[in-house]
């Protein structure tokens, strides 16, 4: 198979058979994905000891997006990759007008447009559709929960879903709170749980009982992949890269507000309804100065 410039990426093609391969090769799209393009202009011997799998699952893997040798692939990948740093001037267009190349605005600019470009070479479209469904479901209560600088994510996505519909519980940031939860959660809930590295144990515990009483575990998690992934029947790696020390948040809540908006949009006639109904108690509560008529 060749792409032409016209074509589909690699990318494209991983992800539009990724509900087609097994846990596997499902290894294999998510390392190809999490590291693109560079992941696959290794050897092949090297690509399947990265995945712990074998060099006939990797093929088989190729095989099903329509590449029937390694040396097809990584031709494929390298003229991919060659058509996207010829164009020097898209690059040019993200910086800061009037800002020198090694400001920091532009350096941490284009490492927010990496982590947005790769997120989205790595998440699966019917993944996403489909935690759509769950979100959407009445008949499924909503649990969140974080880690130590991600609580700020799932607190985020809850204060926008207890507007939208009800039945959504956000965990409290004490891990010691958290087996009083799992009292409550019951079979097809739907769990929330951001973990970047460093990987948190509490929430390892915490996800594994929660799929142990067949809840729905939903990962959003970095492109290293938390241990969680295992109990997770739908992981979103988020890239996180940035120009310090810290990891960036922007892609996690990019993916967070394409989230509410599609459930948002599902759920329109009843979450119109409480928004209305919410404003009314702001009124009667005195949230909100209001301007005098």
């Amino acid at each position: 198979m060749d792409q032409g410039e016209s074509g589909p990426t690699i990318a494209d093609l991983i992800r539009a058979h990724f509900n087609e391969f097994k846990p596997a090769e499902r290894k294999i799209a998510n390392h190809l994905l999490g590291n693109y393009p560079m992941a696959g202009l290794t050897s092949i011997t090297e690509l399947s000891a990265a995945c712990q799998v074998s060099t006939p699952t990797v093929m088989r893997t190729l095989g099903r997006i329509g590449f029937t040798s390694f040396t097809r692939f990584q031709k494929a990948l390298k003229q991919e990759l060659a058509e996207t740093l010829s164009d020097p001037i898209a690059k040019h267009g993200l910086w800061a007008t009037g800002t020198p190349r090694e400001h920091v605005l532009n350096r941490a600019a284009e490492a927010v447009v990496a982590n947005l470009r790769d997120t989205m070479n790595h998440i699966s479209y019917d993944s996403f559709n489909q935690v759509v469904e769950l979100l959407c479901d009445p008949g499924r209560a909503v649990h969140l929960v974080g880690g130590r600088i991600t609580h700020a994510f799932s607190d985020y996505l809850a204060t926008h879903l207890e507007v939208i519909r009800r039945g959504v519980r956000q965990l409290p940031a004490s891990a010691g709170l958290w087996p009083h939860h799992l009292l409550d959660m019951a079979a097809d809930d739907v769990l929330l749980v951001f973990d970047v590295r460093r990987y948190e144990l509490d929430l390892q515990g915490l996800a594994r009982v929660a799929a142990d009483k067949g809840v729905e575990v939903v990962l959003f998690t970095d492109q290293w992949l938390s241990p969680i992934a295992e109990y997770a029947g739908h992981s979103f790696p988020v890239h996180t890269e940035a120009a310090s020390g810290w990891d960036s948040g922007v892609a996690t809540l990019f993916l967070i507000e394409a989230l509410v908006t599609a459930v948002e949009s599902r759920l329109w006639d009843g979450a119109s309804e409480r928004m209305n109904e919410l404003e009314r108690i702001f009124d009667r509560t005195g949230r909100f100065r209001r301007l005098k008529e």
